[in-house]
């Protein structure tokens, strides 16, 4: 999942957003410098990328990108549910909602900025000035979050024109979306109550 999904998937927890959004720059044993409840949002954004990637509906999906990136296309496949979710109208009715939410991530993450890992702190700036989150909602935002990946993975070389792929195949994408998009609530939900308790 990439950071709409995974802010979503918080459940309107802080600490467990704030932990959630930075996982990946969280090395080794450094989350266990963090208070519990960041430790446990951590260890829910690690729990959810194991279940998104070994999802049925994930692995047949990215089927379509391997021929373009090929290991890589589990992270394409993240950005094509947020895509998805983003344009859910059950879950964001409009614009304004999908604004609202936005808004409501960067203001809490901004509390925890002083513990944030230092090579998060780039990353969260650039995520709020240019709305990611917002920005997920539409083609053209998808295309620079592509892009954005082709450029950063070390094993693909830019241009590599990823849109079309989404564009052409939009209905299987839509079909892992909706199959895949209510197991990940359910199993998010269920191990984020089992971390608050434990």
């Amino acid at each position: 999942m990439n950071y709409l999904s995974h802010a979503y998937l918080s459940f309107g927890h802080p600490d467990i957003l704030a932990g959630n959004m930075m996982s990946d720059f969280i090395k080794g044993n450094k989350k266990y410098a963090l208070p519990k409840n960041i430790q446990n949002g951590i260890t829910l954004h690690r729990l959810i990328d194991q279940y998104t990637d070994e999802h049925p509906a994930t692995l047949a999906a990215k089927q379509l990108f391997k021929p373009k990136v090929g290991l890589y296309a589990g992270a394409f496949m993240d950005v094509v549910y947020d895509y998805f979710l983003a344009n859910d109208l059950q879950v964001f009715p409009g614009l304004h909602q999908l604004k609202q939410f936005s808004e409501t991530v960067y203001t809490t993450l901004q509390v925890y900025t002083p513990v944030f890992p230092q090579t998060f702190t780039p990353a969260f700036q650039h995520m709020q000035q240019n709305n990611w989150l917002l920005q997920y909602r539409s083609k053209e935002g998808i295309k620079r979050t592509f892009n954005g990946l082709v450029h950063r993975a070390q094993f693909l070389q830019a241009p590599i024109e990823l849109l079309p792929i989404l564009e052409k195949h939009r209905a299987d994408f839509l079909d892992a979306y909706q199959h895949f998009f209510p197991d990940v609530v359910q199993f998010s939900s269920k191990q984020l109550a089992i971390l608050l308790n434990d």
